[in-house]
């Protein structure tokens, strides 16, 4: 046996080596695979060995490279059949303190102060966050409780008197329930609907529909497509609304009578899920000595809050007031901003009126179920007068179409126009219709941004009211909740520009900053959104009006 024969079989005896199948012996007993490789390596071991060996390397020469002679050494330098093993060092592994070892240095004195020591910190690190909480709470400004809220007092109510010229009756009312929703409107006001001749207080039926506004299965489709969407129906119960005077004459009938079966007919459609009943020159049925028994039909057990809604017209805002705190009406529609023209005059009424701004409603002609454009009669002072509806402390009441900016023509109403989004083909309009029809698109976008900032915005829903500016043809007011930001109304009626100095009487709690932002204005170009203005200087054009905005700051 050669020298390098017992070489490897010592190796193969001492690591457990083996070369595997497919292997030959060369002529000088050197073993290696049936490959062209000058390098082997070999992995594998022995399963009673634990030497993790990295690498063993054979470098071999052919047979045919081979030196002639024995002692003769390859051109690598390396003798013929050495063998290079690298063996690793020794890994030494930490198997860590016993139970007894452990228990042991866990007895020391050094390792029982460390443990009190981390025992004491922690707890103190504990009782001081608990302290810092307790501050920070203590500390922290106290929420204010927000107030009583009914749903009519969570947006604006829609009314919609002719519905023919609405949406073709009942079922058009149906069919545009979604357009509705979309102005973020909670309540809609429909009718009179009941069935009676003009001034023939013997044919009122105020629970059968004349035939040509509907009937009483339409109606409820209506309702619970409504409801469905979150918007509550009020039913007119006009009694004599073709008539003179909506009570009918005195000599003609005692109002004592209408207003018996007024009550009759309440607890009738209340019964059938209407959420409320509206009723006109409310100082005549309040004088009734029934009209006690009506509110308790209105208010009576029900599990959701129904509406008792009167109108008023030709009276002063104490008067108003009055009604709203004595009659135990749920809600107050007024003339008042459509009488009253000055600045100063509508301030005064917002003064008198904001404490009970749950219970008062405004309308610029709704109180006649007329058009808002009827009194505002440009696109600048339809767009001022929405600002000023949606901003005023009190619920806004709109007739149909004032979200465009709908024109009545004569004294009939006014047919609704609808799918003003889309445009005509080309050539198929004219520059009149065509500019008509974008003047619209824009008055409905203004309503929608106007509408979404009142429902979402708490100073705007609920918030206390401050007056800061009223001239003959101006006005402006501040309205905040708490901590949330605050707003301001500015706006200007008059032919002519004005400038505008906004002023808070001093109030504890309440400050004006130096400026605020502008968040919507009738006329961007003039006053840009997002820019800032400086309060003791707000210059406004004609028919201009601007809604600004600025943070709590504690």
């Amino acid at each position: 046996m050669s020298a390098t024969t017992e070489t490897l079989r010592r190796l193969e005896e001492a690591t457990g080596l083996t070369t595997g199948k497919g292997v030959k012996t060369n002529p000088d007993g050197i073993r290696c695979f049936l490959t062209d490789l000058k390098e082997i390596r070999f992995f594998t071991m022995n399963k009673d060995t634990e030497i993790d060996m990295k690498e063993v390397e054979l470098n071999v020469l052919d047979p045919e490279k081979e030196p002639m002679t024995g002692d003769g050494q390859t051109a690598g330098g390396e003798k013929n059949g050495s063998v290079k093993l690298k063996v690793p060092e020794d890994e030494v592994t930490f198997t860590g303190l016993s139970k007894e070892e452990l228990m042991r240095v866990a007895g020391t004195p050094g390792w029982v102060r460390t443990r009190w020591v981390l025992l004491v910190l922690f707890w103190l690190g504990w009782v001081g966050m608990l302290a810092g909480a307790i501050v920070i709470i203590v500390q922290a400004p106290r929420c204010k409780p927000i107030p009583e809220m009914n749903w009519w007092n969570e947006g604006s109510l829609y009314q919609i008197s002719d519905l023919d010229a609405f949406s073709e009756g009942l079922e058009g009312v149906e069919a545009k329930l979604d357009e509705i929703n979309k102005l973020k409107v909670k309540g809609l006001v429909l009718g009179p609907l009941h069935n009676v001749q003009a001034d023939q207080p013997d044919t009122l039926n105020l629970k059968d529909f004349n035939p040509t506004r509907g009937n009483e299965k339409a109606f409820v489709a209506v309702m619970e497509k409504a409801h469905k969407k979150g918007i509550s129906v009020v039913l007119d119960l006009t009694p004599n609304y073709l008539g003179a005077v909506p009570w009918f004459r005195t000599g003609d009938v005692d109002v004592d009578d209408v207003l018996e079966k007024v009550k009759v007919a309440a607890e009738y459609w209340l019964n059938l899920d209407v959420d409320g009943i509206k009723l006109p020159a409310l100082t005549v049925a309040t004088s009734s000595v029934d009209w006690s028994m009506l509110q308790a039909a209105v208010h009576g057990n029900r599990t959701n809050k129904k509406l008792l809604m009167g109108v008023v017209e030709g009276i002063s805002a104490a008067e108003v007031s009055q009604l709203a705190n004595t009659t135990g009406v749920d809600l107050v529609l007024s003339d008042l901003l459509s009488s009253r023209s000055g600045g100063v005059a509508r301030i005064q009424a917002m003064d008198t009126l904001h404490s009970q701004q749950r219970n008062v409603a405004w309308g610029l002609g709704a109180a006649q179920k007329d058009q808002l454009s009827k009194l505002a009669t440009t696109p600048g002072l339809i767009r001022l007068y929405q600002l000023l509806l949606f901003t005023m402390p009190g619920t806004p009441v709109f007739t149909y179409g004032d979200e465009i900016g709908l024109q009545a023509v004569g004294t009939a109403s006014p047919k609704m126009v609808w799918d003003i989004e889309n445009e005509p083909a080309e050539g198929s309009a004219n520059d009149t219709a065509e500019a008509e029809r974008k003047e619209r698109v824009a008055v409905k976008k203004w309503f929608k941004s106007l509408s979404d900032q009142r429902v979402k915005e708490r100073s705007l829903l609920y918030g206390d009211y401050y007056p800061l500016f009223s001239s003959a043809s101006s006005l402006s007011f501040l309205r905040l909740w708490d901590q949330s930001d605050r707003y301001i109304t500015a706006v200007n009626w008059g032919a002519a520009a004005e400038t505008l100095s906004l002023k808070l009487a001093p109030t504890e709690g309440v400050e004006l900053p130096e400026k605020a932002t502008v968040k919507l204005s009738t006329d961007p170009e003039q006053l840009e959104v997002d820019s800032t203005v400086s309060l003791d200087q707000v210059t406004l054009g004609p028919g201009q009006g601007v809604l600004l905005q600025f943070p709590y700051t504690g």
